[in-house]
C-alpha cells in the first residue's frame, strides 16, 4: 500500500463495504495490509471487533457534522 492512498481523504466516490452508503473510515488490516470503507454506522458496529486487527483506522465522521457554506443571493 502507498502512502498516498492512505492519507489521501474520502469522497462520494468511496462507499460502504457493508451496505454501499457514502464511506467515513477507512480501516487498513494489520495482517493482509488490506483496506475496509465503511459508513459511520457501520464503522462503529464492527469498531471493537476490528480496531484490535487494524494497522491504520482513519475516521472522517466529523466532516458528517459540518454545514455547507451558505450561497451569497
Amino acid at each position: 500500500m502507498t502512502t498516498a492512498v492512505a492519507d489521501r481523504t474520502l469522497n462520494a466516490v468511496d462507499r460502504c463495504d457493508r451496505c454501499g452508503a457514502q464511506a467515513y473510515v477507512r480501516v487498513v488490516l494489520e495482517s493482509s495490509g488490506g483496506e475496509l470503507l465503511f459508513c459511520g454506522h457501520h464503522a462503529r458496529a464492527v469498531e471493537a471487533t476490528l480496531r484490535p486487527m487494524t494497522s491504520d483506522w482513519h475516521d472522517e465522521t466529523g466532516r458528517l457534522q459540518e454545514k455547507e457554506p451558505a450561497l451569497a443571493d
